[in-house]
């Protein structure tokens, strides 16, 4: 194990009490104490994890996390932070942060956490590497009109298309982000059949999230602000005490 770790964290006992545990785990670790520190060091090195405080002086983790994202979706990136409200967590991850722990946080738990992003990254990359450009078969190319044609996931007129990642309700655009497309993406999939917060975490968020399901009852309200505000009838319904279902008719 030589990941690259880049700490941006301002307060200097819990910097080097990661620095410590992680050095120990094997990863290289560097550090910065400061949002502007950690945008440099970000762009001057190649790291394959980024643990960022949120509460930063000078530039905020917020704004380090959207100017890193501006230049690079795939790294990992966890947040870290005192704030515990689930609207904190949403806000973070619905920027493009990979997780989110809440200090003061077990060490286990962080380890844990970053592993799982490391391997979920590791999929992914080989998954791109698999579809890379050039490498289609030729049934592919034969097949790819009926692809095409078969990737519309509907309900009502809701339309969704998986490949363009294009939404619409009754023939208007709708703008999803990349979570609540995923989910909306897994709701259609299992149309009428009642899914519980665990099942959607799970299939939504990765097997290895560790976070709060709460998360998924702040999704669910607004991809229902999105799709079903405004239209008739509503698609996505509450079942008290289970989860929920996407259904024509209640």
């Amino acid at each position: 194990m030589n990941e690259a770790v880049l700490v941006i964290e301002d307060e200097p006992k819990i910097a080097r009490l990661l620095e410590l545990e992680l050095q120990y785990e094997g990863y290289q670790v560097t550090k910065a104490g400061s949002g502007t520190e950690g945008l440099e060091k970000y762009s001057e090195g190649q790291w394959d994890l980024i643990l960022l405080d949120i509460m930063l002086p000078g530039l905020s983790g917020i704004e380090v996390l959207r100017r890193i994202r501006a230049r690079d979706t795939a790294i990992p990136i966890l947040m870290l932070t005192a704030k515990d409200s689930v609207e904190d967590k949403v806000s973070g991850l619905d920027l493009g942060a990979n997780d989110y722990i809440t200090k003061p946080f077990q060490i286990e738990e962080l380890l844990a956490r970053i592993r799982a992003a490391l391997r979920l990254a590791a999929v992914s990359t080989a998954r791109t590497l698999n579809h890379a450009p050039g490498q289609e078969t030729v049934h592919e190319s034969v097949g790819q009109q009926q692809e095409t044609d078969t990737a519309w996931l509907t309900a009502a007129d809701l339309k969704l298309h998986e490949g363009t990642r294009e939404v619409f309700r009754d023939g208007q655009a709708i703008e999803l982000t990349p979570r609540e497309f995923d989910l909306l993406v897994y709701l259609l999939r299992n149309q009428r059949q009642v899914l519980s917060r665990d099942q959607i975490v799970q299939s939504v968020w990765g097997y290895d999230y560790y976070g709060d399901t709460n998360v998924v009852d702040v999704y669910i309200r607004y991809v229902r602000k999105k799709v079903d505000n405004g239209f008739t009838p509503p698609l996505i319904h509450t079942v008290r005490g289970v989860g929920y279902v996407l259904k024509e008719q209640t």
